[in-house]
């Protein structure tokens, strides 16, 4: 098992799954993304550049996509609590995958036109 497989693991199954659904939408969009461990979440990176993060809390999915990537869906994230770069999607809440998924193009997009 690599280190993210095993920090998804370690959640419940209603959350493992939510983390399974978030990590395969990323490897869909960014198939060539390097996957990695940091700030102690799952991380990815296209073109050796952050692309987006990941990590489940108490209460919520954290999604990091940068402060570019929050920026361009300020509309569809606005009704989630945020930070510099950041979401949180709420666990009692349906997780928006669909914007989730728009993230990480847009950030994929991004990062190939950085390179």
């Amino acid at each position: 098992m690599t280190e993210v497989e095993k920090y998804i693991f370690s959640f419940p199954e209603d959350v493992r799954n939510i983390l399974l659904q978030i990590r395969q939408i990323i490897k869909e969009e960014a198939p060539d993304a390097v996957e990695g461990f940091a700030y102690q979440m799952p991380s990815y990176k296209t073109n050796g550049k952050p692309l987006v993060y990941f990590a489940a809390f108490k209460t919520h999915i954290g999604f990091y996509a940068t402060p570019s990537g929050h920026a361009a869906f300020a509309c569809e994230l606005a009704k989630y609590k945020q930070g510099k770069g950041s979401v949180q999607f709420p666990l009692d809440k349906p997780i928006p995958f669909d914007v989730i998924r728009q993230m990480v193009a847009f950030r994929v997009e991004e990062n190939n036109n950085k390179s």
